[in-house]
């Protein structure tokens, strides 16, 4: 895929915020500090564009990024953050649960965990939940690079295992924002989904 332009575009806590322009989005979820903002740059080919951060839970809202003028990718908060109330957190929840089940430009949702670690029982349950929304899923094992070559053999099928993937509409892979590892299989699930 050629990225010719990308562009943040807006924030939004509720439908009524949320883009008018009926292009198609793939949204993004997972742990806070799991790296989809690296991810997000890495695939956009920008440096900052999406800001990291040492601090997790910083994503608040929904973020959504204009790509190519004809589709979104969309930020969503990240889960499992320590650092916010209880109050806050189902609030979080409730707003990417009203996205995921209402949106009807969702083609379809890239799910983040992290390669050095099991998958968390909120990255678990992330996945049982998509599952169930029948939505076409990404499974991404992020920081490859961090991985000793024998560890990370064997990163695939454990976390495949882990997730209790069992829908055909269910792809998993292996990613590194730093070395690239399988960005060109990143791109092309991504526009397989966005285009019409």
């Amino acid at each position: 895929m050629i990225i010719k332009s990308s562009d943040y575009a807006l924030s939004a806590v509720k439908d009524a915020q949320y883009p008018k322009d009926d292009y198609p989005e793939v949204a993004l979820a997972g742990r806070s500090n799991v790296g989809k903002s690296s991810l997000i740059n890495a695939f956009l080919k920008r440096k900052n564009l999406a800001r990291t951060s040492g601090q997790p839970g910083k994503t608040q809202t929904l973020n959504f990024y204009l790509v190519n003028k004809s589709f979104y990718l969309v930020d969503v908060p990240g889960y499992g953050y320590a650092k916010v109330s209880q109050r806050q957190r189902e609030q979080f929840g409730q707003m990417i649960q009203d996205y995921l089940e209402t949106r009807a430009n969702l083609t379809g949702l890239i799910i983040l965990v992290d390669a050095r670690h099991d998958p968390s029982t909120d990255d678990v349950a992330m996945c049982d939940y998509a599952q169930y929304l029948d939505l076409p899923i990404l499974v991404v094992c992020t920081k490859m690079d961090k991985l000793k070559k024998s560890q990370a053999s064997q990163v695939a099928q454990r976390v495949h295992n882990a997730l209790h993937i069992r829908n055909d509409n269910v792809t998993l892979m292996t990613f590194s924002a730093v070395s690239k590892l399988h960005l060109t299989d990143l791109e092309n699930w991504i526009e397989a989904r966005v285009s019409r």
